[in-house]
């Protein structure tokens, strides 16, 4: 049946109206392709990126790192504006148990000062299904929790140049040892309110933010953790005072990303299953943050993992949300509201 060009113009009305009737973010809910591939741990497509930074800040094209936190290596890739093109991987670790590859359960990246960052997990290995027995594999989870607890670096031009030698810190998890606040969820089990980390930022002083999943204290406040980024590498230091974040009841912190002076917090359930995420704004001084957006538009069995800033316009701040347990993290624009 024939439909007026006036019937025309109003249903497509409609529909604008429709999309823009929910304040949280614009309904930008198509994947962007990824050509070549992201390799995953069996050298399949990739279903677990955990992060991902760029080399610049703006405009496209850009260099870019991705993490998948089943493998040792992470794996460099192109960004244009609606899609990504995966390039060449980067071995970062080298840990084995009994000739085993161990995998650093990398869950964030950042770059600063032409340095990339990535950061293992710090936590209990994931056991869903409790195969790992605390006494008889005592041994191997030792080696997995060692090969988790790593921050890696590396020079990379902007291009996307690896520029110099591989360095590794096991520092931080003597921070979390130390802490009384941290130290009694360290080596537990996620679904035991344990310690895993899953966001990392660098600020503009040289300053690194590792945003914790879990513990979520008090059930409402999420942890972020300051280390001064040389120091970890290169000195000795005194770690300071956790923040504490309020980001929901349940919520920790599921990636961290530097935009001009604020950092990004993508937040999200700490226990395991369906849950709403979200976005913030942080100054990373003080312990006040700005809720701009609940992802309310994704199915609620999505898992948003990983966050990457890409512009802002007068619409609001645009982002590309990629998730846990979809082909090559499912990379999906979503804009939201921005002051």
């Amino acid at each position: 049946m024939a439909i007026s060009r006036g019937r025309a113009v109003a249903i497509c009305l409609l529909l604008v109206l429709a999309g823009a009737a929910d304040p949280g973010h614009s309904r930008e809910d198509r994947a962007w392709p990824v050509k070549e591939k992201l390799v995953g741990k069996d050298g399949g497509k990739s279903k677990d990126i955990s992060g991902i930074a760029c080399s610049t800040a703006a405009g496209f094209p850009r260099s870019c790192l991705v993490i998948d936190d089943d493998m040792q290596a992470a794996q460099f890739v192109t960004l244009q504006d609606g899609e990504l093109i995966a390039g060449k991987t980067i071995e970062l670790i080298d840990n084995t148990f009994e000739g085993e590859p161990l995998e650093l359960d990398g869950e964030g990246v950042a770059f600063a000062n032409g340095f990339y960052y990535v950061i293992g997990s710090h936590g209990h290995p994931r056991d869903k299904k409790h195969k790992l027995d605390p006494k008889k594999h005592a041994n191997e989870i030792k080696k997995r929790i060692s090969a988790s607890s790593q921050v890696v670096r590396f020079p990379a031009t902007t291009d996307g140049t690896p520029a110099g030698v591989i360095e590794r810190t096991d520092k931080l998890r003597n921070v979390l040892a130390s802490s009384p606040m941290l130290a009694p969820s360290l080596d537990k089990r996620l679904e035991e309110n344990g310690l895993t980390i899953e966001g990392i930022a660098i600020k503009n002083d040289g300053t690194l933010l590792a945003g914790l999943r879990g513990p979520v204290l008090s059930n409402e406040r999420a942890v972020v953790i300051p280390i001064p980024v040389e120091a970890l590498f290169n000195g000795s230091f005194k770690a300071a005072e956790p923040f504490r974040l309020s980001l929901g009841k349940g919520r920790g912190v599921r990636d961290l990303a530097s935009f001009e002076d604020s950092i990004l917090i993508l937040a999200g359930p700490m226990a395991d299953g369906a849950g709403v995420y979200a976005i913030f704004s942080w100054d990373g001084v003080s312990e006040n943050v700005t809720l701009l957006a609940e992802l309310t538009s994704f199915d609620a069995e999505r898992k948003p993992e990983a966050l990457l800033p890409l512009d802002r316009s007068p619409a609001g701040l645009r982002v590309l949300v990629l998730f846990d347990g979809e082909k090559e993290g499912a990379p999906t624009p979503v804009t939201v509201p921005y002051r």
